[in-house]
């Protein structure tokens, strides 16, 4: 696992995937960042990702974001920061097999 990977959550919509860069760059280096829309209205869903270069550097977005108000007025919202998990895969679901 990618402990430097972070999961943002709770951003305000209007946030693009090059102001959370810039606004976690104040942590350390960031490698990615990327704010997860919906496929059909291309709207932000209000979380997204942010890679860092080092565990180091996430741990330290972690301390430094984690419960802070992002945005501004009425659109500023606490975020959630914390160890991107892993995707689950959708091999085997561990269920009944039933052969006919």
């Amino acid at each position: 696992m990618n402990n430097a990977k972070l999961y943002i959550g709770n951003l305000p919509y209007s946030v693009t995937s090059e102001t959370l860069g810039q606004k976690f760059a104040a942590a350390g280096q960031v490698v990615s960042a990327t704010v997860i829309s919906d496929k059909f209205s291309g709207r932000s869903r209000g979380f997204g990702f942010v890679e860092f270069a080092t565990e180091e550097e996430a741990k330290k977005a972690i301390e430094m974001f984690n419960n802070q108000n992002f945005g501004e007025g009425d659109s500023a919202r606490a975020l959630v920061v914390n160890v991107a998990r892993e995707a689950k895969t959708q091999g085997d679901r561990g269920g009944f097999r039933r052969d006919r």
